[in-house]
């Protein structure tokens, strides 16, 4: 048995041989297929090419703006806590679309950011101070009263604006579904505060126009989006209006980054100099292995 195998083995051992020699008995493809492929000498020479190149550009300092977390950065959210929140044209209620949406700002701002809790209905509450202990926020969030009463936008922007520090990155976002109809005028609170350098979004939630009424009233729970537009051009921010409780959820997340994130100048130099000058010693190592240098 084990002659037969060591036969068998020898056979095709002599036929692949036979095969070899046959296949190279053309000279010229002989030396064809010997020839050492021109590709790793390229992508060699490339990587030369490019970390000469971001070298010498490492020296002109470039600069790009790019969007960086601010490191002092406090937001106080203002939740409406007014009856017209008990509606149910945002699935499950407004109150409950507009807790989520408290907590998905949490999830999303960066870390070190400073969060406070205002809530408002016929007169404002501190909920929160601004903390960057974000579990306390959260838990603050789950504490905020059940809709009942009337809608104080004004006293809940007073209330937010002196949570916030004197310097950095300051910004108030206010949730609301009603008109401003107890306090402080909010068109005179928000010019105040804006003139100080705080930064006001204001988010709208319901459906206009909808025929919804305030649970227990005769009322529309209509938005004052001329208002809320008002109010946000006056703090330099935005006005958005959300219909149904994940489009309110994705506005917070985005308001979470344009509020706490800022625009600067970044000096690339360092990064440029670091690749380019790693990109050289691979390439150089590289050629040191395979003998082949530009």
């Amino acid at each position: 048995m084990a002659a037969a195998a060591f036969a068998c083995a020898y056979v095709v051992l002599e036929r692949r041989r036979a095969g070899q020699a046959l296949t190279y008995s053309n000279l010229d493809f002989a030396i064809g297929a010997m020839r050492p492929s021109h590709l790793p000498a390229i992508a060699l020479f490339l990587a030369w090419i490019v970390g000469v190149a971001t070298l010498a550009a490492s020296i002109a300092g470039p600069r790009f703006v790019a969007r960086v977390p601010t490191k002092d950065g406090t937001v106080v959210l203002c939740i409406d806590t007014s009856g017209s929140m008990r509606a149910q044209d945002v699935d499950p209620t407004r109150w409950d679309a507009a807790k989520a949406a408290a907590r998905a700002f949490v999830d999303a701002v960066p870390s070190g950011t400073r969060i406070g809790i205002v809530s408002f209905s016929t007169g404002a509450s501190l909920m929160a101070a601004p903390s960057g202990d974000l579990d306390s926020i959260r838990d603050a969030i789950e504490r905020i009263p059940p809709p009942n009463g009337a809608t104080a936008i004004g006293d809940a922007l007073e209330l937010a604006a002196a949570q916030l520090p004197e310097k950095g990155r300051r910004a108030i976002v206010l949730l609301t579904d009603g008109v401003n109809n107890r306090g402080a005028d909010p068109l005179q609170a928000s010019q105040t505060i804006g003139s100080k350098g705080v930064g006001i979004s204001t988010v709208g939630i319901g459906t206009s126009g909808s025929g919804q009424l305030i649970p227990g009233t005769n009322e529309l729970a209509e938005i004052d989006e001329e208002a809320l537009r008002a109010i946000a051009q006056n703090g330099g921010g935005s006005y958005a209006q959300a219909a149904d409780a994940g489009a309110l959820s994705e506005t917070f997340r985005r308001l979470a980054l344009e509020t706490v994130w800022e625009r600067r100048r970044i000096d690339a130099s360092f990064p440029l100099a670091v690749g380019g000058g790693v990109l050289l010693v691979v390439a150089f190592l590289a050629g040191f292995a395979t003998g082949r240098f530009p």
